[in-house]
């Protein structure tokens, strides 16, 4: 995909170096846009292979509501082990916000139902959103994840954490912001996951997948994958492949990993980094 070379073209070239966090430091530059449209291919990126059982075991972890790594690690899916406490527990993170937003007279919300509701019912609605940035339960930046699990915060803070569809012309399109994103090893991953939700989405509602839109904030390099970025930039990017469905399952959750097939995927060896913590 020529837009993803073009941001690391950007980053390497206007970005700042910024120390952060995890002290390993990045090259970062704010506001940036990345819009495709679904009908063109499904945007995985092709200049090196992406994991995409993990991408899509995730995403179905996100929707189940689940916050504890030990049902990943069953499935062999290892993306969040270094932020979790000993018991597995990461904290209400993402699917707990997506699908047990908890309210001030101990009631849930589950944003998700909620969302599909209102797109099925209301369809022209400007409501149709759902987000995890609820302030009650971001960790505090100095204390360890495990740390903060075991006070009963977030291990870490939402980096995708606003999603907003829009329904024209029967077709389904999302708009995602992030606060934050590691173009090297999280990118593709964000791209892929919400391009899946959108496909679900329009499955489930019998609409046609439109756009994704990725509004970031902070987007970024860590120094540590300065080379592999360019070694990527060597390579020539390849067609796109399609997203297909086994079936149309119940609901929004109730698919499961055999149900989605990614025809035609053919991209150069994957390119390994060290994930910053």
């Amino acid at each position: 995909m020529k837009i993803y070379h073009d941001l690391l073209n950007d980053v390497l070239q206007n970005g700042t170096p910024v120390s952060d966090r995890t002290g390993v430091g990045t090259l970062s530059v704010f506001g940036r846009q990345v819009r495709h449209d679904l009908a063109t291919g499904f945007p995985l990126l092709t200049t090196k292979k992406l994991h995409t059982r993990s991408i899509i075991v995730e995403l179905l972890w996100f929707l189940q509501g689940s916050s504890n790594v030990n049902s990943l690690k069953a499935q062999g899916v290892s993306i969040w082990n270094e932020w979790a406490a000993e018991n597995g527990d990461l904290g209400p993170v993402y699917g707990a916000q997506w699908r047990f937003w908890k309210c001030s007279d101990g009631s849930h919300i589950d944003q998700l139902k909620k969302l599909m509701d209102g797109l099925k019912n209301r369809p022209h609605s400007r409501r149709h959103l759902f987000h995890a940035w609820n302030v009650e339960f971001l960790p505090d930046e100095l204390k360890s994840p495990q740390q903060n699990v075991m006070e009963g915060k977030m291990a870490l803070p939402p980096c995708h954490l606003l999603y907003q569809f829009y329904v024209q012309n029967n077709r389904l399109s999302c708009m995602l912001y992030l606060r934050s994103n590691d173009l090297f090893l999280g990118h593709g991953y964000n791209l892929a996951s919400v391009s899946f939700l959108t496909h679900m989405i329009a499955q489930q509602l019998h609409l046609i997948p439109g756009e994704v839109i990725l509004s970031i904030g902070d987007l970024h390099l860590y120094q540590n994958h300065i080379e592999q970025a360019r070694l990527q930039l060597s390579r020539e990017t390849r067609f796109l492949p399609r997203l297909c469905f086994k079936r149309c399952p119940p609901s929004l959750f109730d698919y499961q990993l055999d149900d989605f097939i990614i025809d035609g995927y053919d991209p150069h060896p994957h390119i390994p980094a060290p994930i910053a913590i």
